[in-house]
């Protein structure tokens, strides 16, 4: 089929969500999948949900990215940042590797670490990313089944 001269091809329907608040991850997850599935409260009840399924002993470490107050000195400044903090398991025990902290916090077990998750989670505007070996990506093997 031709087109007549100077036509135009009409533009493909491409469905684009604009960032509005701090909803980048959403708005993402929704671009991709070209339509509104994922609404703010959708996403936070599945970051919450698989906190009692992650197969941590699977799982290299974890690295949150959280809301982190700004101060000069004793004075509390009204203004957030974002701070990445990493959490790993070395011989058993889970620590809190905070840049910011003096020394490695310990966390104790997998309820110990799980309860830092919630605690974090609670706060709002929290993202965790799980460092996994590759295998354990391609299987699965960090969510359990059961």
């Amino acid at each position: 089929m031709s087109q007549a001269p100077g036509a135009q091809p009409s533009p493909p329907s491409v469905y684009h969500e604009r960032q509005r608040l701090e909803l980048c991850a959403v708005h993402a997850l929704n671009n991709v999948l070209q339509q509104q599935f994922f609404s703010q409260e959708a996403a936070d009840e599945i970051c919450k949900r698989p906190l009692s399924q992650l197969a941590l002993p699977q799982v290299l470490g974890l690295i949150l990215n959280l809301p982190s107050p700004m101060s000069l000195g004793l004075l509390s400044l009204p203004l957030r940042r974002r701070h990445w903090v990493a959490l790993r398991q070395v011989d058993g025990v889970y620590y809190n590797l905070d840049s910011k902290l003096r020394a490695p916090e310990v966390l104790g077990d997998e309820d110990g670490v799980r309860a830092f998750l919630a605690a974090a989670l609670a706060q709002g505007l929290c993202e965790v990313l799980l460092v996994v070996t590759k295998e354990v990506e391609e299987k699965g093997s960090w969510l359990r089944t059961d």
